[in-house]
């Protein structure tokens, strides 16, 4: 009797075990092929790239897609421009977070349950809801068409405060403690303890903000209306919506929209590959609170 219920309890894990794995090849298929996709059309030639429906493999591998983006679309300013705008805003977002987050950690600390309410309620409100308010204020600021306007906006977030915050308080309070006991100010404490000993949380905080800040293309939509301050995804919005090319030419080949897709996602994709164990240990982390 306890052989047969044994060989039930295996036979059921069995098929669970297998079911799971089903399963997770279907996800995995499902989210490979749009991306597969993507690169067999970006590397074939501009007549096998019309072809419609989903393109698996190669009729014609060229790279003619990518010579046409590098030399007629002009893409290099957009790229510069995201990476520039990207790159400061993320560096000041994950540095203002830290800070936050540091400050709410404290137990002395007055009203900190109405600042962590004050915060969830700003997580409530949809970004798109307030895109009128933040164009006015930048229109009378003088920040439309500039850098300062994107990398400005946005600069504060209160998922990333929240989420070091939580790590912050996952590391023993005492370090803290015993560093004021020995005469250390609280800059100190921030910059040589806590910091040091966060870097996957900041890994986290900055790869998911800069994911973000890099693919946003709403809030450079409604602050930039000269080209020359577009970003990569607005470009790319332009040259998928337009029947012309940005050099008003010819209209742009669907190979050519392909291989800026991919040039798009490259840094992502490499800061992805070098961050990936602090992501990991980040997110792990950063969701338990001590």
């Amino acid at each position: 009797m306890k052989r047969t219920l044994l060989s039930r309890v295996y036979e059921l894990r069995f098929y669970q075990k297998n079911i799971v794995w089903f399963l997770m090849t279907i996800m995995g298929v499902l989210m490979v092929l749009p991306m597969w996709n993507v690169i067999v059309v970006s590397t074939s030639s501009t007549l096998a790239s019309t072809q419609s429906g989903v393109v698996l493999w190669w009729q014609a591998f060229s790279l003619e897609g990518y010579q046409y983006v590098f030399q007629i679309t002009k893409l290099a300013r957009p790229f510069m421009n995201s990476l520039l705008v990207t790159t400061v805003g993320t560096v000041l977002q994950v540095l203002l977070s830290s800070i936050a987050g540091y400050v709410l950690i404290h137990r002395d600390l007055p009203y900190c349950r109405l600042m962590m309410t004050f915060i969830l309620i700003t997580m409530m409100i949809p970004g798109d809801l307030t895109l009128i308010s933040i164009y006015r204020l930048n229109k009378s600021l003088g920040l439309l068409n500039s850098y300062t306007g994107l990398i400005l906006n946005g600069l504060i977030s209160g998922f990333s405060i929240l989420l070091m915050r939580n790590y912050f308080s996952s590391i023993s309070y005492s370090l803290a403690e015993s560093s004021r006991v020995d005469g250390a100010n609280e800059l100190f404490i921030f910059a040589r303890i806590y910091l040091p000993i966060s870097l996957p949380g900041l890994a986290t905080v900055f790869f998911m903000e800069y994911v973000a800040k890099w693919n946003s293309i709403t809030l450079p939509a409604a602050l930039l209306t000269k080209e020359s301050m577009y970003t990569l995804p607005l470009m790319l919005k332009m040259m998928i919506l337009s029947t012309n090319s940005v050099s008003g030419v010819a209209q742009v080949p669907n190979n050519a929209i392909m291989a800026a897709i991919v040039i798009s996602a490259a840094p992502l994709l490499l800061i992805y590959v070098f961050a990936q164990r602090f992501l990991l240990s980040g997110l792990n982390l950063g969701a338990t609170k001590e």
